[in-house]
């Protein structure tokens, strides 16, 4: 697991940041110009989230510049909105691209390097079907068979290729490969295909091809166009790497280099987009942006704020190996952002009336308490006080143990910014069920007002005639185990999804709460983090939990 720095301790330069400042210093490049990469076939992700932070943070680090570019060479997976919500993503966090690109911006350039690598009898089309492909291409113990179709002439290579371009042939009919060595010990320079044939429309090209490039294939020719210096991918495409330089060197284009850091494993959920996909589509989960979900809009809707997955991906580091990253370093994140930040407001969850026996039938009082107390000087909210008030239920216990402070028969609390109470009598139902608690209170104990009387105790309360009702959604991890980067061999990952990652509850909150327009998320004081949700109108007020107020988590210092 990741253990987190002091804050403000000087660290030494990560492996990017060193092969960087050694190519500026020797002048393989004058300028630093980084890409984000994503696929238009989902929405993104914590693990994009730190790729972003990286690509953006590393070009503004050093003077530098990142484009934007969508991978956009299967029409099948992508869709206008996923362009849409990627680029919502990306602003979210803070970052701004410098040129908006797509790999369909190159089709024609990509496809006139084909012809090029065909005319050099470097590239073949190939009629075997993709299973004789895959069966062909031997294991690593055992080179590869050659197509029967390896040897064609480049000019009818040419003539089936532009046949592939126009249209004659049925998809899966014909494929272009690259034509290196089927015995090579990288099984990825077997002959890898470099164009299949897809009828389905593209999202900007609409039919005019019908024929698309492989990722191997158009990726790094696309980091070439654009003139990127450091490409940086995670830690699975090291493999690709050869083949990346391969395409490029053949070529004879602009030398792009490639750079591979681990990707970000973290506990308790999943990070792939096909199986958060299949969350969505499968109804396990209420769309892409459920607070539950680890993609970007599902974090936000949740109330993690940019800051706090800026820091989050800071603390996690740039490493040349897989690790495991622990989930509590990421609410820890959240935490400390929103502590020194988010407005407090007293909402009771799981509520029991209490009623203030000798107080003015009909009477409402008004207490002044701050927005946040970092800033007691600064805004403040009213927080009207009543007979009749709502308490935590689990505030309250007949039969407690000793060290037990909070309300209890014969038992003195203070109610946070009002007065101090005693506990008289409790009411009960048929079943035992406690409905009511008659205390009396202190009209001297007033906060701010006379002699100080301390209790060890403090609860937070509501009055029940100016409460606000609340559907509150207490969002929780999204599944019971934490994987440590796999799914346990022969289960499905979904037997292990959260039966209680969302209970919905009925909650009450003072009515200064409703005001808060600050659009992050606000602290229910002594309980957690809460974050209004879009689902919300004049009538039904709803809340999503963000975070938990406290964690067993314990910072250390690496």
């Amino acid at each position: 697991m990741e253990d987190i720095k002091k804050e403000g301790e000087a660290r030494s330069l990560n492996f990017l940041e060193e092969i960087m400042e050694d190519d500026l210093k020797n002048g393989r490049c004058e300028s630093i110009l980084t890409r984000f990469p994503p696929e238009p076939n989902g929405y993104l992700h914590l693990g994009h989230a730190k790729s972003i932070c990286l690509n953006f943070g590393l070009a503004k680090k050093y003077g530098g510049k990142t484009n934007i570019r969508f991978d956009d060479t299967n029409p099948t997976k992508e869709s206008v909105e996923y362009v849409d919500s990627i680029k919502n993503d990306i602003k979210w966090l803070g970052f701004e691209w410098a040129e908006e690109r797509y790999a369909s911006d190159y089709f024609q350039q990509l496809y006139d390097w084909a012809e090029e690598l065909i005319k050099k009898g470097l590239a073949y089309v190939d009629d075997q079907t993709l299973e004789q492909i895959r069966e062909n291409r031997g294991t690593v113990q055992k080179p590869g068979v050659e197509s029967p179709f390896r040897n064609r002439s480049v000019e009818e290579n040419l003539e089936l290729f532009r046949g592939m371009r126009d249209g004659k042939y049925k998809e899966g009919e014909r494929v272009l490969r690259a034509k290196i060595d089927m015995a090579h010990p990288n099984m990825l320079f077997r002959d890898p295909i470099m164009y299949r044939i897809n009828y389905i429309p593209h999202h900007r090209t609409g039919s005019k091809w019908c024929i698309y490039p492989m990722y191997d294939y158009a990726h790094g020719e696309s980091d070439s166009i654009e003139g990127i210096t450091h490409s940086i991918c995670t830690l699975e495409f090291d493999v690709h790497r050869p083949l990346y330089d391969w395409f490029i060197e053949q070529l004879g284009i602009f030398h792009s280099h490639q750079y591979e850091f681990a990707r970000l494993n973290l506990t308790y959920t999943v990070m792939s987009k096909r199986k958060l996909l299949e969350l969505v589509k499968n109804n396990f989960v209420r769309g892409w942006d459920d607070p539950r979900m680890p993609t970007i809009c599902g974090i936000r809707r949740r109330g993690y704020t940019p800051e706090s997955i800026k820091r989050f991906a800071d603390k996690v580091g740039v490493a040349k190996r897989d690790n495991i990253i622990d989930l509590s370093l990421l609410e820890w994140c959240v935490r400390e952002d929103l502590n020194a930040r988010s407005n407090r407001y007293m909402a009771v969850l799981d509520p029991v009336e209490v009623e203030i026996e000798g107080w003015e039938q009909g009477k409402v009082e008004w207490f002044e308490a701050p927005l946040n107390p970092a800033d007691p000087e600064g805004a403040k909210r009213r927080i009207p006080f009543s007979g009749k008030i709502y308490i935590e239920r689990a505030d309250f216990m007949e039969n407690p143990p000793k060290k037990y402070f909070r309300l209890q028969p014969g038992g003195e609390v203070r109610l946070k910014y009002a007065y101090i109470i005693k506990c008289k009598e409790v009411i009960k139902d048929a079943d035992g069920n406690i409905t009511k608690i008659i205390c009396t209170y202190d009209p001297t104990s007033k906060a701010g007002a006379g002699p100080w009387r301390s209790v060890k105790g403090t609860i937070h309360w509501v009055s029940v005639d100016s409460a606000e009702k609340l559907e509150v959604r207490l969002v929780d991890r999204l599944f019971t185990e934490p994987f440590m980067g796999s799914i346990p061999e022969g289960k499905d990952y979904k037997e292990y999804l959260n039966p209680d990652s969302m209970k919905i509850i009925t909650g009450y909150a003072e009515p200064a709460l409703l005001k808060d327009d600050s659009g992050i998320a606000v602290q229910f004081e002594r309980t957690g983090y809460f974050m209004k949700d879009p689902d919300s109108t004049d009538e039904l007020h709803v809340y999503n939990r963000t975070v938990t107020l406290k964690d067993n988590f314990k910072p250390q210092n690496k």
